[in-house]
């Protein structure tokens, strides 16, 4: 699906709320500046969300305690080792919400299987999303 403005990558992450279960797993892939943490920010606040929401590359996961459960923002850019995520917590807040996880590949084989993998990338002036249900 083309995505021709920010506003866009925006409407998709909102129309996820009511798509994506209250627990599971989303992996985000894309390039930096790809619109992940948009795609974020749009669910966020579709969800009743109404403070900033910034990527959490240096923090690793931001906690989001919402109407419809608890979400965490994970961003694994800087991960240096996936067993780095047993000491932010992970198996403790996994079970709790939803986890939106920018740069799943950094986590493999630490990470709980996902849901929905969404693929975001810059084709020209556009982006280009592309979704991929696990678990319906």
């Amino acid at each position: 699906m083309a995505l021709a403005a920010e506003v866009d990558t925006l409407a998709l992450g909102a129309s996820l709320t009511e798509a994506l279960p209250a627990k599971g797993c989303v992996y985000l892939y894309g390039d930096l500046g790809a619109g992940k943490t948009t795609l974020v920010r749009g669910f966020l606040r579709a969800a009743g969300h109404a403070g900033s929401v910034r990527s959490p590359t240096y923090t690793l996961v931001e906690p989001y305690a919402l109407q419809r459960g608890e979400v965490f923002h994970l961003d694994l850019y800087r991960l240096g080792d996936p067993e780095e995520l047993e000491f932010i917590g992970l198996r403790d807040f996994s079970d709790r919400g939803l986890l939106l996880v920018e740069w799943p590949a950094m986590g493999e084989g630490v990470l709980p299987p996902c849901d929905l993998a969404v693929w975001l990338e810059r084709v020209g002036a556009f982006r280009q999303a592309r979704l991929e249900w696990f678990n319906p």
